[in-house]
């Protein structure tokens, strides 16, 4: 591993040494390396480097203004902070050492993880493959595209000093800035799972990455990715819409009524309320689902027929079922048009700013008001009327289904399906779907966090321990805090978490209770009409937790090894 080295001279301040020291260490473990600190101050010296070490010390990182003896070190390069500067930013102060020479065949590995909500497999890859790396003498610095943006975003230093770029992603990443660097793609799973052999896998495999002139995207990245995970990136790209114009609406609904929306209240802050989240936050969530499935599938190019064609679809009353539609015509239509149309290189800069999304649009649109349009209109009418009317067995099937798939893989394909089902009829006023997922993948964590307590015995002194950071999670609705769990006896495990988020769906569906927001857990509860029947709601998660916990208790076998 990678060992870097700093003097920190602060003369008389040597308490802010010491927390400067701390500091940067902790970050040090952040970027993959380890770090050499020597602190003088008037208390004296404290980690006295030797003179071998001081001799390779390049470059330098030299916190403070104090003396440092720099003679010792020769022609290495410098780079100066003040303590203020390390205790306010230290993984700033470290940069310049995270792209220094590194000794040994340890390889540098700049990584990106991202998942289609940003919340829980985008750091528990990140976390893998940081352990992984390290693991096998390498040097890896992990970007996270989570649900707040780019967090440890990687700089132009790293990734030129890089030898590999892995992109551990469920959601398109923009590759751009990786072009000519050695890159390797996976989905989040690998990584966590088992993240060394994804990244001997990856040093072994990692081809060169070339963005093409116009779209910014090798043919590789096309054939890579599947319908599957173009509908993810629209989705992920849909939530902050939905969740903005759900909670807007719901606000509106509580500070004016019922009729909040009506002309009679205009100039009110509930009318006012109901304007931005109905009109226009929901407004745009079918067009950006359709724009961001033509981006993942077309680069920035299919950004505007995809967004258009949504809007077609929204105007002709297809909803999301249309702009599904809409965002792969429009992704699959400006890949094959980039494909097809020959123009001399000098007219080669028109296609991605003119042609691509003059003709796209133009191809997504026509269809979507002479072919598709109208039917699909007609089949969501039917689909919004049928769940609309659903009672007693019908909607308990229906809770069953999408409470259990919540259950099933935890973030996994059969996970998100119901996730995104649920989440784009929300789109078409139907919310009772929403709640019944949302309490579906809030169970298994709360299930085995109770389990653990009831039923120590069927678990290890570790699992007991992680009980609650799992249980918190799952308040949180991050249903993958069960992972652990369910990894170390899949058998007997995720049957009794399936079983308890299929109860506590079918109990939601069965009392009609409506969801108008796609995140949050327990916390988006208290808010005023985001959730109906909350009570009844509350009971439902109740029975789930309870019924996965029982269940775990007749499933699991004792632990026979001592605690």
């Amino acid at each position: 591993m990678q060992v870097s080295t700093v003097v920190i001279a602060a003369g008389d301040r040597s308490i802010e040494a010491v927390l400067a020291a701390e500091a940067l260490r902790s970050a040090a473990r952040q970027r993959g390396f380890e770090l050499a600190i020597e602190i003088r101050s008037a208390q004296g010296v404290t980690g006295a480097l030797t003179a071998a070490q001081a001799s390779t010390a390049t470059p330098l990182l030299l916190v403070g203004d104090g003396e440092a003896d720099t003679s010792r070190f020769g022609n290495a390069q410098i780079v100066r902070a003040s303590l203020g500067e390390v205790l306010d930013d230290p993984l700033a102060a470290l940069a310049p050492l995270s792209v220094a020479p590194r000794a040994g065949s340890g390889q540098r590995i700049v990584a990106v993880t991202s998942c289609p909500t940003g919340i829980a497999h985008t750091f528990m890859a990140a976390e893998g493959l940081q352990q992984a790396a390290r693991a096998l003498g390498h040097v890896i610095r992990v970007e996270t595209q989570g649900s707040v943006g780019a967090q440890d975003a990687l700089n132009d230093e790293e990734i030129a000093a890089a030898d590999l770029v892995l992109i551990a992603a469920d959601r398109e990443v923009d590759l751009s800035r990786f072009a000519g660097k050695r890159l390797f793609k996976s989905g989040t799973k690998p990584a966590i799972n088992d993240g060394q052999n994804l990244v001997r896998k990856a040093l072994a495999e990692a081809g060169v990455h070339a963005a093409t002139a116009v779209a910014g995207r090798t043919p590789e990245k096309t054939r890579a990715t599947g319908p599957y995970k173009h509908l993810m990136t629209g989705v992920s790209f849909m939530l902050p819409f939905v969740t903005a114009g759900g909670l807007l609406i719901a606000l509106a609904f509580a500070l004016g009524g019922i009729y909040a929306f009506d002309d009679a209240h205009k100039g009110t802050l509930a009318w006012s309320l109901f304007q931005i989240g109905a009109k226009s936050g929901f407004m745009l969530m079918v067009p950006a689902l359709a724009g961001y499935i033509a981006y993942s599938i077309a680069d920035r190019p299919g950004i505007a027929p995809g967004m258009i064609g949504g809007l077609v679809a929204v105007n002709m009353d297809a909803g999301f079922i249309g702009g599904i539609l809409a965002g792969f015509i429009a992704g699959y239509g400006v890949h094959w048009i980039n494909r097809a149309l020959r123009l001399p290189r000098s007219l080669e800069g028109l296609k991605p700013v003119l042609i691509l999304p003059v003709l796209g649009t133009l191809l997504v649109g026509l269809l979507m008001m002479y072919v598709i349009g109208t039917p699909v209109a007609g089949l969501l009418a039917w689909l919004t009327d049928w769940l609309r009317g659903m009672q007693g067995s019908s909607a308990i099937l229906l809770g069953l289904l999408l409470g259990g798939m919540m259950a099933v893989d935890m973030g996994g394909p059969v996970n998100k399906a119901s996730y995104a089902f649920s989440t784009a009829l929300i789109s078409s006023q139907v919310y009772t779907p929403m709640a019944a997922t949302m309490i579906g993948g809030m169970t298994p964590p709360l299930g085995i966090a109770l389990a653990t307590w009831l039923f120590s015995n069927r678990f290890t002194a570790e699992e007991r321990g992680t009980a609650g950071a799992a249980g918190v999670l799952g308040l949180s609705f991050v249903t993958e805090g069960a992972i652990p769990y369910a990894a170390r006896d899949p058998l007997r495990t995720i049957p009794a978490l399936i079983l308890g988020s299929a109860v506590a769906g079918a109990i939601s569906m069965a009392a009609g209770v409506e969801l108008k927001v796609p995140h949050g857990g327990v916390f988006v509860l208290p808010i005023p009409n985001a959730v109906t029947h909350l009570g009844i709601y509350l009971l439902a998660l109740l029975a789930g937790v309870a019924v996965t916990a029982v269940a775990l208790r007749i499933l699991k076998k004792p632990v026979t090894t001592p605690a």
